[in-house]
């Protein structure tokens, strides 16, 4: 301010203005008030983060970078773990950190990318419609994708699903048949019964009708009914047919272990379970799966 960085004058000279400078200083200092208070810093704007979030993340970055927080792609100059293009760096920055010029730093390329696709879930409804965003900028149904559209974001999914489905080191996780985790071809319908986990089941009595789940652990328990009336899978264990279940008995229950695997190490896995003919006894059905870390 003037006042404090005015030269030093003779102390009778003060004396005489000193009255006038410090209405100077009030009134300057009135006004300064009022208009730095109606202008303060912008504040990052905060988005409810929503489930699944940190697993569709990792898909994400899987698929784009690798993981890698300096990867840089030399055509379009997208950068980073999530390849965000340059010319969305700024406002986005500005959005969800409240500073333009902020570096992408491992940190705010994460909080950034945090809070993007979080809007987007929001409004899109689902992961896949948002990866879909994530590589063309558009909405739009899964009819008009295209081939190199579809493939992408069935690649981010499968990181997303297998990040959904793998417990923490030394923890369990289970999923329910009907959580979109658990992976279904062939023609499988639902059945209820207050005995199952969350009151159903997916069943399928069609040859080659397949259920399947991607992970990472060092076990798996896959649940469901067995009884008089129950058919045959076959076991596939990361591609390979590795053995036969019967799932007939005697008497019904609705949730016995059908299918138990274990490995010695943690590691990242694909089990499959493939209904095969058993005339007059076909139907297979899954209640939940069970993951060990």
């Amino acid at each position: 301010m003037p006042v404090v960085r005015r030269p030093r004058r003779p102390l009778s000279r003060f004396r005489r203005t000193a009255p006038v400078l410090l209405v100077v200083c009030v009134i300057t200092l009135g006004i300064a008030i009022p208009v730095h208070a109606a202008n303060p810093a912008p504040k990052p704007l905060h988005v409810p983060r929503p489930p699944g979030l940190a697993e569709f993340m990792g898909g994400l970055a899987e698929i784009e970078s690798g993981g890698n927080y300096a990867a840089r792609n030399r055509s379009s100059g997208a950068f980073g773990k999530y390849q965000i293009m340059p010319f969305n760096w700024p406002a986005w920055a500005q959005r969800y950190l409240g500073k333009r010029s902020a570096k992408p730093t491992p940190a705010n390329q994460d909080r950034v990318a945090a809070g993007k696709l979080s809007e987007l879930y929001r409004g899109l409804g689902s992961w896949d419609r948002t990866a879909y965003w994530w590589l063309t900028g558009k909405r739009g149904p899964q009819t008009t994708w295209s081939k190199y559209a579809a493939h992408y974001v069935d690649g981010v999914m499968v990181g997303y699903r297998k990040r959904s489905a793998t417990p923490p080191v030394g923890g369990t996780r289970r999923l329910d048949d009907a959580g979109g985790i658990v992976r279904y071809a062939g023609a499988w319908k639902t059945a209820r019964y207050r005995g199952y986990l969350d009151g159903s089941v997916h069943w399928a009595k069609t040859p080659g009708a397949a259920v399947g789940v991607r992970f990472v652990g060092r076990g798996i328990r896959i649940v469901g009914p067995k009884g008089p009336t129950r058919g045959r899978v076959a076991i596939y264990v990361d591609g390979r047919r590795v053995g036969v279940a019967d799932l007939r008995s005697r008497s019904f229950r609705a949730r016995a272990v059908l299918v138990s695997i274990d490995w010695k190490r943690r590691g990242e896995h694909w089990v499959e379970l493939r209904v095969l003919r058993a005339p007059g006894r076909q139907v297979v059905a899954i209640d939940s799966v069970r993951i060990r870390g």
